[in-house]
């Protein structure tokens, strides 16, 4: 766990050792977007960052930003959306309750892609338009989400909003838009000190928070901020005991993506000042069965026999029903038409089967099941409808022996994963305490924050960046000029 102290009070601060307007706390995309967006706001800036250089998780991602509602790349490859098709669709995949937010990133969307191509972000006017999990052949956009799944389908017409980032298929995206991003932020003179770490925050006696306390080179200080401070400091990913005990599945066997900063310290800087936490216990996991797309033809069973979702579903969907399932246990059954290894996911092949009564025994399910299941399904996909979860049409296969099973139960294989709780926060990314209202002056966006989406089910590929980016600026540019008015109208 990382060493936070309780909040100092600004009566108790021997001196300032430095000041600045607008402190942001992390030097990721939120980080980044946030300073960029207070200096232009007319704040003095200063970026906090623990690591050695800027970048943080978001460089390390494969660099997809959720965006929709039209954007000059979704016109270009021909797809038709707008704001109200991309809210219709999340309002009905999500259970969050922050509809101000939700909201606000679908009618920005346009504008947030816009503002991340102005940086110098590159998105390829070309579509992917297969099942993957991410690309680096170059293309610039792909489906990243639930769109076409049933009953999403039906709620507001399918777009693929997955905005990859463009590059030469050796790096991944999330370092060629922190590379744009961050050149940009050194191009304008934002200033930012690194292999420093805040420890603790400073508050005044109205409990309006004023500072952060930092430590570096062995060496504690003072850093003041007179309009704000945006904590963007990353997940909580890489913390055994936050993980443990909000996401106890995957912490045991799953595998967290992020850095060694991603240990809870901006969760916990809003902690000690009373912030509350939403959905701490969401999780998305991936080791997907796709690509090979053929292989969402196939049924995905768990212990007692029985699908229990459909097969054409994002695969952080998968992986949050197969959670739900008796001992995390689920198995991939196909046909020889469609049998290949996942390229995802590292899941183990059982084995090959001449009959259902075989892979019945060999996998331990009740005697008829298997048998039942597949029967079931074939008559389904010859009636031309999946009546159980209506899986697209472009997936139904009659499945026929010999079957080959693989074993993806999360407990036997490698899912990757990452926290979706955080910080409680608005549409201005004010971090709010139980009952509703802001911690004056302080903010919290990216990671550290609280997802829209409250588990994988909900979830899309670039989702995370999307808000990350969007939210950081809006922290910044409201930081910046709520700390003016509250001056102005002091002095007025």
């Amino acid at each position: 766990m990382p060493v936070i102290e309780g909040p100092v009070r600004a009566s108790e601060v021997p001196a300032w050792d430095s000041s600045a307007d607008v402190v942001v706390v992390g030097l990721g995309v939120a980080g980044a977007c946030a300073g960029l967006e207070a200096h232009r706001a007319g704040a003095d800036v200063l970026v906090i960052e623990r690591a050695g250089a800027g970048g943080g998780a978001s460089a390390l991602s494969q660099g997809q930003f959720y965006l929709g509602g039209g954007t000059d790349v979704q016109r270009a490859c021909g797809y038709s959306d707008s704001p109200e098709a991309m809210y219709s669709f999340l309002r009905a995949v999500t259970t969050t309750g922050d509809e101000d937010s939700l909201r606000v990133f679908c009618e920005q969307s346009v504008a947030q892609f816009d503002w991340l191509e102005a940086q110098g972000v590159p998105f390829a006017r070309e579509a992917y338009r297969h099942k993957a999990v991410y690309v680096r052949s170059g293309e610039g956009l792909l489906s990243t989400g639930n769109e076409k799944v049933w009953p999403f389908r039906e709620v507001a017409p399918p777009a693929p909003r997955g905005h990859q980032v463009s590059g030469d298929g050796e790096i991944s995206g999330g370092y060629i838009a922190m590379k744009a991003l961050l050149g940009t932020f050194e191009r304008e003179g934002v200033p930012a000190i690194y292999d420093a770490a805040v420890t603790g925050l400073v508050q005044d006696d109205d409990d309006r928070v004023v500072g952060v306390t930092v430590m570096s080179a062995g060496r504690a200080s003072f850093v003041q901020a007179r309009r704000g401070v945006v904590l963007a400091a990353g997940s909580f990913n890489l913390n055994p005991e936050l993980t443990s005990e909000n996401i106890p599945l995957f912490s045991r066997f799953g595998k967290p993506l992020g850095e060694p900063t991603n240990d809870g310290a901006g969760l916990l800087l809003g902690r000690s000042v009373g912030v509350a936490e939403k959905g701490m216990s969401g999780v998305v996991a991936t080791a997907s069965i796709y690509p090979p797309e053929d292989l969402i033809k196939g049924i995905v069973v768990n212990a007692a026999g029985e699908r229990f979702m459909p097969e054409d579903a994002y695969h952080g969907r998968m992986a949050a029903n197969i959670a739900r399932q008796p001992d995390a246990v689920a198995y991939l059954i196909l046909d020889e038409e469609i049998f290949a290894y996942p390229k995802h996911g590292s899941h183990t092949f059982v084995d090959a089967f001449e009959t259902v009564d075989e892979m019945e025994h060999a996998l331990g399910v009740p005697v008829g099941s298997l048998a039942g299941t597949l029967a079931a399904y074939n008559s389904d996909v010859e009636a031309g409808e999946d009546s159980a979860f209506h899986k697209h049409g472009d997936w139904l296969k009659v499945l026929t022996a010999p079957y080959a099973v693989f074993d993806i139960s999360i407990p036997r294989s490698d899912y990757h994963w990452m926290s979706l709780g955080g910080l409680w926060t608005d549409e201005w990314a004010r971090a709010l305490r139980p009952d509703g209202t802001p911690v004056p002056g302080l903010y919290a966006a990216g990671a550290c924050a609280a997802h829209l989406a409250q588990d994988g089910d909900e979830y899309a590929s670039g989702m995370s960046l999307a808000a990350a980016s969007l939210f950081g600026r809006r922290a910044g540019a409201h930081a910046a000029s709520d700390g003016a008015n509250r001056g102005a109208a002091t002095h007025g």
